[in-house]
């Protein structure tokens, strides 16, 4: 690896000040940092026209799988953006592969030069109410947890069994702790009692854990969609880790307090389309908070800073004798990325990445996956009557071809949050049926391990005039999702899934598109830039058939989320999520 020096206005995130230096790189370090001037005060003496140097953008909480790309093609993508290093929870094909899903993704994150920190999974699978292709105990996890490519214990979704102390939960928050490794949270709108005896998570001495009341256990949130649902986790000790994905957006509602707890934030994006990685990344979250008026050091302290100390992370902080993580921008507000250099490897530049993707041949023979279910017929996803009303008891149903009240979804734009809603709906020939006019379609879950009767209710705000759309990238368990106005349309939107064993599928009038996932049903083998274009065609198509969200295939992905409220599908049936239990 060749020396080099680069000059420009350095943003000194230690000193907190800005000024003109010089910094040399020798075999992938930095040696030596030169200031050009002696001022302190930021933008006194900076060069008028250089560039500027700061640490490289970390995404401190992501799921790789979700941008439907391999590590290796995620990074491609990334460093364009200034993103060196993520916080990556390999919990999505881990609930596909178990444990060699994980070593999956960290071997060919070895592949490029990008610093993947992955996770141990804490919750494989999420709930005891869904079909998983895999289940990782607290030995598996532990196991995990012992090498030192695992940096952490991955989101603990199951908050009711920390805070009920089930024996399997606790034991994994042990063994993190019992190593010194940070465990991650996920308690979407937990708050007072139940959010402190969450975050403090004290595991019984016995069974190996060091907490005690009064300490941090579990030390971030990602799951936040109020200032004041933070706030309650904040004074507790716990991080907040502002998230801006393509389907959940916190950053409007939680942004305002970097300005008071610059320490205790930092961002993410949790799960990211391909087509919006391709637009940017955790740059874009700077350029917003600045607009906002956010110190520039406070907002850069949460991007590069707050995720190494708090993940013990071997990224470099532009330090003498650190790894040359850095880029090179045009200005500090736009976040305009020039250069993008990791342990002093150029990596992107001017808009370009320069690492290589991965030969086919290669990408081909390291396919994993767990697929084995046969083709449906319409049929299967007929929903008969009477079927049973929420609020009248079995011998009073109303007669076939009246009309009948039924649970429905409330899908929520840019939220995970889903409503509980009763919804009137008609009958034809024996069968209930979508309300096109009032946007009420039906919603099926698919079990992709083996053949099982097909789960069945309905959803409200997709939008549909026509056609369905599917796929196997379906929280937690990846079982396939659909959502369509019809049963025709429905059944030939799944067996395209079903065929290409895994992929997101669209069905409407003279057009039927998939996009092969052949990686554990999750993620394409091919070219990162391609799967963007092709994913823009299909996310256009499924909003000419109607659909007003903002990322219809992202929305319907988590509406299988079993622990995120209110109410939502798995291959089992409705879910109630705050009593968290299956809807009778």
């Amino acid at each position: 690896m060749n020396s080099f020096s680069i000059s420009g206005n350095l943003i000194d995130l230690h000193k907190e000040k800005i000024y003109p230096a010089t910094i040399t790189v020798v075999k992938g370090k930095i040696t030596s940092i030169r200031e050009l001037s002696g001022s302190s005060k930021p933008g006194n003496d900076r060069a008028q026209t250089a560039n500027y140097i700061l640490p490289g953008f970390i995404d401190s909480h992501v799921h790789i799988e979700s941008s439907m790309l391999v590590p290796s093609e995620f990074a491609r993508l990334a460093v364009v953006h200034g993103t060196v290093a993520t916080v990556s929870d390999p919990h999505e094909i881990a609930n596909v592969c178990g444990i060699k899903g994980v070593e999956f993704m960290i071997e060919n994150g070895k592949t490029v030069p990008f610093k993947f920190n992955f996770g141990a999974p804490s919750c494989v699978p999420a709930t005891t109410f869904e079909t998983a292709g895999a289940s990782l105990n607290a030995d598996d996890v532990e196991k995990l947890l012992l090498r030192d490519d695992i940096k952490y214990l991955s989101e603990m979704m199951n908050f009711p069994g920390v805070l009920h102390k089930d024996e399997q939960v606790m034991k994994k928050i042990a063994v993190a702790r019992r190593l010194n490794k940070p465990v991650d949270g996920h308690a979407p709108g937990l708050r007072g009692d139940d959010a402190k005896k969450y975050i403090e998570a004290s595991p019984n001495p016995t069974e190996g854990g060091t907490g005690s009341p009064g300490t941090v256990g579990i030390s971030t949130d990602h799951e936040c969609f109020t200032k004041e649902e933070a706030l309650d986790k904040l004074k507790y000790g716990m991080k907040i880790i502002i998230r801006e994905g393509s389907a959940a957006k916190n950053f409007e509602a939680l942004i305002e307090l970097l300005h008071d707890y610059p320490d205790q934030m930092m961002f993410c994006s949790d799960d990211k389309h391909p087509d919006s990685l391709v637009e940017g990344h955790i740059n874009q979250l700077c350029e917003r908070a600045i607009a906002k008026g956010i110190d520039i050091f406070k907002v850069l302290k949460a991007a590069c800073i707050n995720p190494v100390f708090h993940y013990k992370l071997d990224v470099g902080l532009l330090r003498e004798g650190d790894a040359a993580d850095f880029i090179v921008v045009k200005d500090p507000e736009k976040f305009e990325v020039v250069k993008t250099y990791i342990d002093g490897e150029l990596v992107a530049a001017n808009g370009k990445s320069t690492l290589r993707q991965a030969p086919g041949k290669n990408q081909k023979s390291a396919v994993i996956n767990n697929f084995s279910c046969s083709k449906k017929t319409e049929s299967d996803f007929a929903i008969t009557v009477p079927a049973q009303r929420p609020d009248v008891s079995a011998a009073r149903q109303p007669a076939p071809g009246t009309s009948f009240n039924q649970y429905a979804i409330e899908a929520l734009d840019g939220q995970l949050i889903t409503n509980k809603l009763t919804a009137e709906l008609a009958t034809e020939n024996g069968q209930l049926t979508p309300d096109i006019q009032n946007d009420i379609l039906k919603i099926v879950v698919v079990n992709r391990y083996k053949n099982a009767p097909v789960a069945k209710a309905f959803i409200k705000n997709f939008g549909l005039k026509q056609g369905a759309l599917a796929s196997s990238v379906a929280h937690d368990s990846h079982n396939i999702i659909a959502v369509g106005v019809d049963d025709e349309s429905i059944c030939k939107a799944v067996n395209m899934v079903i065929e290409h064993k895994g992929g997101v599928s669209c069905v409407k009038e003279n057009l039927d598109m998939i996009i092969p996932l052949p990686v554990a049903g999750l993620m394409s083998i091919e070219d990162g830039y391609k799967v963007a274009q092709q994913y823009s065609l299909i996310d256009q198509a499924a909003k000419e058939a109607g659909s007003t969200l903002a990322s219809p295939f992202m929305t319907l992905s988590f509406m299988g989320l079993l622990v995120i409220p209110h109410l939502k599908l798995s291959d089992l049936g409705l879910f109630d999520g705050d009593k968290f239990e299956l809807v009778k």
